[in-house]
């Protein structure tokens, strides 16, 4: 019987480290590091649902529906050390080597340009980072717009890209996105959906690029999310709290030692964490080799038509987190241990029964109608 690779085996069975003699020292200054993604206490489906999307962002991303203080921020930013690295455009207009190699000079701007013509780098090796879109932003914030200071400063207009397009290689979080503005969950379903986003401020016209990884949280009791919007998310893990008592103590402790501590907190899951972050990085670069075994793909299809889903990224969701899962293990085949894995992940909360009603009204009245046809046709 085959083991498990080690990066499951790291994510299930993360070590419990000795918490209770660690000194309570006030050192003065802000706590920068993340609670360590490996202290957090059981919640397997929201760690698996966050790895498998840093592994293979074509999964679409990941919804955490939950009550609150179930750890469902503290997890995304604990994702901050294990986040692989990537070229990093060094244009504040996101200009990359990629665009110029598809569209030619025509696709990045005039100063970069000039860099490409003197041989000089467009970008630069950089770690992904989360980028959080604050619930009180505006629109312009988060698409863009005129920069005032320089407009006041130096008496000229220019356009800068917003939360969007400092999102694009990166990952996009949204905390409580059932709450988002129409206007605002519209532009980023818009820029979701093409990868990029067009700013018009009068005759000024800017396109940036935001290919991101989308990550929400929410809170049922404050609403539901728009449809829309919710099928933009490929994982949707259910972020329960905890039933076993002694669970729920140890994440008070490790609560506890983070607010005395963050740093030897940290330190004391440094090692795995560094052996994590490399067994994601080895995942992500297996993950272009897998593929989908015959088996795999016939139970896939088959959950797929007997639930009754319409949307078709019910498919590549399915199919993407089951080759993520697999690359997780090293395997470059992806099985039904792969997608039973990740089914419960891919496929909740796809079904509807309005559609469904709707669906079954059309064909009974397409029904009407080709018999009325065909009785004309006697």
């Amino acid at each position: 019987m085959r083991s498990r690779s080690k990066l499951l085996d790291i994510l299930l069975d993360s070590p419990a480290h000795q918490i209770k003699a660690m000194p309570a020292v006030d050192y003065g200054i802000d706590d920068a590091d993340p609670f360590p993604f490996l202290a957090i206490i059981g919640q397997e489906e929201m760690k698996l649902a966050l790895l498998l999307s840093v592994i293979n962002p074509r999964i679409g991303g990941v919804l955490l529906i939950g009550p609150r203080g179930t750890g469902k921020t503290t997890a995304v930013r604990a994702l901050t050390p294990l986040l692989p690295f990537v070229n990093r455009s060094l244009c504040v207009e996101g200009c990359t080597e990629a665009m110029l190699e598809e569209g030619g000079m025509d696709a990045i701007c005039q100063h970069c340009q000039q860099k490409a013509g003197y041989g000089e780098p467009l970008t630069a090796v950089d770690k992904i980072r989360i980028i959080e879109l604050p619930l009180n932003a505006r629109l312009e914030d988060v698409v863009g717009g005129i920069n005032e200071r320089i407009a006041t400063e130096q008496n000229r207009i220019r356009l800068e890209r917003g939360i969007l397009g400092h999102a694009d290689g990166r990952i996009l979080y949204i905390d409580e996105v059932n709450l988002l503005s129409a206007p605002i969950a519209d532009a980023i379903l818009d820029a979701a959906a093409q990868g990029h986003y067009t700013v018009r401020r009068g005759p000024l016209k800017q396109r940036y690029r935001a290919r991101f990884t989308l990550i929400g949280s929410l809170n049922p009791e404050e609403g539901r999310l728009r449809p829309q919007l919710m099928d933009r998310f490929g994982l949707r893990a259910v972020v329960r709290g905890l039933d076993d008592i002694d669970l729920r103590y140890r994440t008070y402790e490790m609560a506890m030692a983070y607010w005395q501590d963050p740093t030897a907190l940290s330190a004391l899951y440094a090692e795995e964490m560094e052996v994590l972050a490399i067994e994601i990085e080895n995942a992500r670069e297996l993950l272009p080799r897998v593929v989908v075994e015959d088996d795999g793909r016939s139970l896939a299809l088959s959950l797929i038509k007997k639930m009754g889903i319409a949307s078709a990224r019910a498919e590549i969701t399915l199919f993407e987190a089951a080759r993520a899962h697999a690359a997780a293990d090293m395997r470059t085949e992806a099985t039904t241990d792969d997608v039973q894995a990740v089914a419960l992940l891919a496929l909740r909360q796809r079904t509807s029964s309005s559609i469904t009603q709707f669906l079954a009204d059309q064909d009974a009245e397409d029904e009407g109608i080709t018999a009325v046809i065909q009785r004309e046709n006697r």
